[in-house]
């Protein structure tokens, strides 16, 4: 035992940990001032005063409450090793709410007010369903195998976290590849620095500093002014009485196919991380977690920002660098700052944010390895066959990419991707992916420990999750593919094979049983 230690407390580790943590909050902060004013038409000054500070405010109140979550845990554990739990807002719902609520209401009415409200109410929506799953979190995660859960985290880390900033790494290899090397070696081979310097800061400091030398030079790209604004202090202003206005208009019940899975996506992704910090050796426990992130997506609609609050995936990557608790109240002062005086862009001038995407390509290789190393070696197929679902996500993010930046679209496009990329069966896999990835992840375990029934009973569900569309149901719409719900009708092919696939696994059960 270890005498009770101190909440304000900073170690080496919360350093390298803040750093990580500050870049991965500021990048959403920047993919909102980036995204609204050319997407939403929502002014860069209207972003700054009335979106940002509201999101400032619920990633504060969130760090303040994980870190307070771990601090106790230490206390009661009698450890000073516990990380806090990551937290930040969902890049994905950030994506979804944007390109497919948003957007298109901004395209087809040109009101940005409206667009706005559509996305306070979606992120209200969310917070709902995050509150209602806190009550059945913990059901899910005795039933779900640590394989299962921890392969389609897995999944969105080597995807949607490392391989994107992998290639803007490795556009820019002056700015950024030393840096990333720096960080790399150091946390692989754990080595220590001279002066006990945290490995993150180090790799920011002497990568900032190599660009200004190349900048200086004429070597490197000069920051963009775009990333520029002016600064000023935008304190936060109440939007509850535009969103509760909007609860009784149609238009933003016509968008749940969106707002439904990105909130299923919210819940089963915090469960996923809950997981992943207890196979590194914290356990936190799940009711209070999940509030927490649906009070922080409540206050954050409330306060004018649409974007969803929620565990970030990492936390074993936090904690290898020596990450305790520190840094998250840290981050969420850091990130607070910045968005309620309108600095975001001076950050930028002074730190290019190409020397710090390492410590995000190192997070996603620790979330990989994890699922292999914390799942019973058999289970290693099961972990496998889980990350397919993530593939296939990220791939029709990057081809909708391709395709927006061409002048297209893929409704218009599809079938010229045949016979060389089946683009409708990309689409089906992406569709629910992380349940899809659980399903696929249990099925295998079950199977490998000749569970027949067990995994028959997860294929079942996979079957009535198609027949009603939160797993493979689509519509192709010039506004992207939009999920399709249907009393049983969703996605009758997919239903019908994990239903017959279903019996199959109950018949080797019983035959099993009899034998």
């Amino acid at each position: 035992m270890i005498a009770t230690p101190r909440f304000i407390r900073i170690c080496k580790g919360d350093l390298d940990g803040f750093f990580g943590l500050f870049v991965d909050n500021l990048l959403q902060l920047l993919l909102i001032f980036t995204l609204c004013p050319l997407l939403c038409g929502i002014g860069a000054d209207v972003v700054m005063a009335k979106i940002l500070p509201g999101a400032a405010l619920s990633i504060l109140a969130g760090n303040l409450f994980f870190a307070w979550q771990a601090w106790q845990v230490a206390r009661r554990e009698g450890r000073d090793d516990v990380t806090a739990m990551p937290y930040g807002i969902n890049t994905v719902s950030l994506f979804a709410f944007i390109v497919f609520i948003m957007a298109p209401i901004y395209r087809q009415t040109q009101d940005a007010v409206l667009a706005w409200k559509a996305g306070l109410f979606a992120c209200f929506i969310s917070g709902v369903m995050e509150l209602a799953g806190a009550f059945i979190g913990d059901a899910l995660r005795r039933h779900a195998p640590r394989a299962a859960m921890l392969s389609s985290l897995a999944g969105i880390a080597i995807t949607f976290i490392a391989m994107g900033f992998v290639f803007q790494i490795f556009a820019t290899p002056a700015l950024g590849l030393l840096p990333m090397l720096l960080i790399l070696v150091c946390y692989a081979a754990r080595l220590k620095l001279p002066l006990g310097l945290p490995a993150g800061f180090v790799a920011v400091v002497v990568g900032t500093l190599l660009a200004w030398a190349l900048r200086a030079a004429g070597l490197a790209p000069a920051a963009s002014p775009a990333e520029i604004a002016p600064a000023a202090f935008h304190p936060p202003h109440w939007a509850g009485g535009s969103l509760f206005g909007f609860l009784v208009s149609k238009v933003g019940w016509s968008y749940m196919a969106v707002i439904v899975p990105m909130g299923l996506f919210n819940i089963i992704g915090s469960l996923q991380c809950l997981e992943s910090a207890e196979a590194a050796g914290d356990r936190f426990p799940t009711r209070p977690s999940l509030l927490a992130n649906g009070v922080g997506s409540i206050v954050a609609a409330c306060l004018g920002s649409p974007f969803a609050t929620t565990l970030y995936i990492g936390h074993p990557g936090w904690k290898a660098m020596g990450a305790r608790w520190s840094y998250s109240w840290l981050n969420g002062a850091a990130i607070c700052a910045i968005a309620l005086f309108g600095i975001v862009g001076q950050v930028l001038r002074v730190v290019p944010l190409e020397v710090t995407l390492g410590i995000l390509l190192w997070i996603g290789l620790v979330i990989t390895a994890q699922a292999f190393q914390a799942s019973p070696q058999p289970h290693a197929l099961a972990v496998a066959a889980g990350l397919i679902p993530a593939l296939a996500a990220w791939l029709l993010v990057q081809i909708e990419t391709a395709l927006r930046v061409a002048g297209t679209d893929l409704a218009s496009t599809a079938d010229r991707f045949a016979p060389n990329l089946h683009i409708h069966g990309v689409i089906a896999l992406s569709q629910g992916f992380l349940i899809t990835s659980i399903i696929y992840g249990a099925v295998m375990v079950f199977v490998i420990d000749h569970k027949f029934k067990h995994a028959a009973a997860w294929l079942l569900a996979a079957a009535v999750f198609s027949a009603i569309g939160l797993i493979h149901a689509y519509k192709l719409t010039p506004g992207g593919v939009e999920n399709h719900f249907a009393w049983f009708t969703a996605a009758p092919d997919f239903a019908i094979a994990y239903a017959a696939g279903a019996i199959m696994l109950w018949a080797l059960g019983v035959s099993q049983t009899k034998s």
